[in-house]
């Protein structure tokens, strides 16, 4: 083997070692993998390693469509959830959760759906606390029903050119090394389009079943929430009139003060503004 072969196989197995290890993000993982590589190539002799032929190109990767529409989709992700848009179909996906399967399918067929169009961990993480919600309310394990999701997230980014990384790859290559027009939004749907829902109906009738049975645990309403996330801390200036008054008589001193008939003591006919 050559020096150039033995730096790249020890910086993959290095690569592989940081990301089981966990400890750091996986970006920062690979942009310090990228730092090494160039840092080998100089080591190893510059002009005659072949790691890096061209170092001043090394960072045009952050340039490529492919990074720039991930990081189009990620924006369109959050717009989704904050327009409410994933809560309104949450609510239409509720009448379907009183039996098992109908509840498995309901959920991963909503996951599949949005995965199609934004990114497959957004889609994922934004139908966790449904299905937290309703595997408490229907008293079922949380496992049949986050397993099924999880793969079908996968499944759905097939359909469409946005919905996984590797289609909008592909679809800027077949541009750059064919000269033909690039694949377009729905062209991996075709073929996408059945193996998802091939994949999705072996999910929902058999591939639950096979999640060992002993990992069946009934979830409690602790797994609705973190308490972390609803701990507020406030302080407060010396001298300040709230020192020693319990939470009760802050929020009424704050409801009197905002109250419009006490800002307006003679009051007004009709609707206060």
């Amino acid at each position: 083997m050559t020096p150039d072969q033995i730096a790249v196989i020890g910086l993959i197995l290095v690569m592989f070692a940081l990301f089981a290890w966990n400890k750091w993000r996986y970006d920062i993982v690979a942009v310090i993998a990228l730092v090494a590589l160039v840092a080998l190539d100089a080591i190893l002799g510059g002009e005659t390693s072949k790691l890096v032929e061209e170092p001043k190109r090394v960072l045009e990767g952050f340039g490529h469509p492919a990074v720039v529409t991930v990081a189009a989709v990620l924006i369109i992700s959050r717009a989704l959830r904050n327009s409410g848009v994933v809560d309104q179909i949450s609510r239409s996906v509720m009448p379907f959760t009183k039996n098992q399967i109908p509840h498995i399918l309901s959920l991963s067929l909503v996951v599949m759906v949005l995965s199609a169009f934004m990114n497959n961990v957004g889609a994922l993480a934004l139908m966790l606390p449904v299905a937290l919600k309703t595997a408490v309310d229907r008293q079922r394990s949380p496992t049949i029903l986050l397993l099924p999701m999880a793969f079908a997230s996968i499944l759905g980014g097939m359909m469409t050119m946005i919905g996984t990384p590797p289609n909008i790859i592909i679809a800027s290559l077949r541009a750059e090394l064919t000269g033909e027009p690039a694949f377009g939004l729905f062209d991996f749907s075709p073929v996408g389009g059945l193996v998802a829902i091939a994949g999705l109906l072996f999910i929902v009738l058999v591939g639950w079943r096979l999640i060992p049975a002993k990992s069946h645990k009934k979830p409690g309403m602790e797994s609705l929430f973190q308490i972390d996330d609803y701990i507020t801390e406030i302080s407060t200036p010396d001298g300040c009139k709230w020192i020693g008054k319990t939470v009760t008589e802050v929020e009424e001193a704050c409801r009197r003060k905002n109250d419009p008939l006490r800002l307006h003591p003679k009051g007004r006919q009709g609707s206060a503004t």
